[in-house]
């Protein structure tokens, strides 16, 4: 006999969206189960946001040391030491873990179920040997990279997010395969620690991203030694005595580029599979299609984060557990809004941007948050351009380009003809 539970809430996925709802619903006083099949924490946690920036700072560490006498000072060359840099990725994880943990999700008075979900009704929910009945599930699954299609991709071995950070061996020469944040996050990462690096691109790197900011990134990192093929396609991949090889034509030419390792970071695809989407009546494609306030096709269930099919960024999802619980919670339509949606890439230099702003340089991700306060509040640019900064400050800037929207018109020939008829007046 299956166990049973009934709640008011059940949230299937324990990455950033359903740990912020889990913990939420339950401290507002809902009786809530998590269920998760894999870590607790999720993508973010495990293979994306922490081990990737916990090894840009590596690599960041390594950088500094190199361009350190063009200030005058002298620390001597950089070591590489793979074991000591997979145990620093690992060991920022699990400080930060706790915070995800099973025991703190009970202890807000989660009930935590680690097994894979399946629908087997509209309002019904199977996950190992426990029946799970709830007035309301949220469907937080995710996303997983993908496998393109590539000839000898399946024989040759690589590495994805999922599986780069478990390495301990030593990199010689890193081919990736996608010019996107991840892939430049990860190019450059690991170039600034030393190692070769190429990376291959049907289209240009940073393809979402404003042009004229993206040259700037690909100046810095071809500068650091990274190798970029950009619009160019790839034949197939090999395995070879050395490591890896990738074969890509371009202008009607073939050429073959061997490394020692190769990571794909050719996009993500959105968790559905093995979740019987059916039995729930719940409609789906390449992710699940939810309408504004993140309701599927059955209206008691919800979709957020990478699953719903809309911008795949932790910041998102979070924003997206703020809409459910409203929705679910306390009953008002809240709707998601991408009017200011920002997101950034953690090369360096940063590049973020959000609707209207683009910021390319030192910090860039910390400097485009009044931005976003300003587009999502329909502010004038006149509040950006009058308020008080400090100097010297990096954030000062924000204020000088916007004030730089008035120039033009502050020091045409009609403002001097109206200063000098002023003037006449004593």
């Amino acid at each position: 006999m299956a166990n049973v539970i009934d709640a008011d809430i059940c949230v299937i996925g324990a990455g950033s969206a359903g740990l912020s709802v889990a913990a939420g619903a339950s401290q507002m006083g809902a009786r809530v189960v998590l269920v998760e099949k894999g870590e607790m924490g999720g993508d973010c946690l495990n293979y994306g946001c922490v081990p990737s920036k916990a090894l840009l700072a590596a690599g960041h560490a390594a950088h500094a040391g190199a361009v350190a006498p063009k200030y005058g000072v002298s620390l001597g060359s950089a070591s590489y030491d793979p074991v000591a840099v997979h145990d620093h990725v690992k060991g920022v994880i699990a400080a930060i873990a706790p915070m995800d943990s099973v025991e703190r999700f009970e202890g807000f008075g989660v009930t935590v179920i680690k097994a894979a979900a399946r629908f087997s009704g509209p309002q019904e929910v199977m996950a190992g040997d426990t029946r799970i009945t709830a007035s309301r599930f949220v469907i937080a699954t995710g996303s997983s990279p993908v496998a393109p299609l590539i000839e000898g991709l399946s024989e040759t071995p690589y590495f994805t997010n999922e599986t780069l950070f478990d390495n301990k061996d030593r990199i010689d020469h890193l081919l990736i395969i996608g010019g996107g944040p991840i892939g430049l996050e990860m190019a450059q990462a690991h170039r600034q620690l030393g190692i070769a690096v190429t990376v291959i691109d049907l289209g240009p790197i940073l393809p979402k991203d404003d042009p004229d900011a993206v040259e700037v990134v690909r100046k810095s990192v071809l500068e650091d030694g990274v190798v970029l093929h950009e619009k160019v396609k790839v034949v197939r991949t090999d395995k070879t005595a050395q490591g890896v090889s990738v074969t890509i034509e371009t202008k009607g030419a073939e050429k073959t580029i061997t490394g020692s390792h190769l990571l794909v970071a050719a996009g993500r695809a959105a968790n559905v599979k093995g979740l019987d989407l059916e039995k729930a009546g719940v409609d789906y494609d390449r992710a699940i299609k939810v309408d504004k306030r993140l309701r599927t096709s059955n209206r008691k269930i919800f979709a957020m984060g990478d699953v719903a099919g809309s911008y795949q960024f932790t910041h998102v999802a979070g924003y997206h557990a703020g809409v459910v619980i409203r929705n679910i919670l306390f009953r008002l339509p809240a709707k998601v809004d991408y009017r200011a949606v920002p997101w950034g890439t953690y090369t360096d230099p940063e590049l973020a941007h959000v609707l209207g702003a683009t910021i390319v340089g030192k910090n860039a991700g910390e400097l485009i948050h009044p931005w976003i306060i300003a587009i999502q509040n329909k502010l004038k640019i006149g509040a950006m351009a009058t308020y008080i900064a400090p100097y010297p400050t990096l954030g000062e800037v924000n204020k000088r380009a916007a004030g730089s929207f008035y120039t033009e018109k502050l020091f045409s020939e009609r403002t001097r003809r109206i200063v000098r008829f002023l003037l006449r007046f004593g």
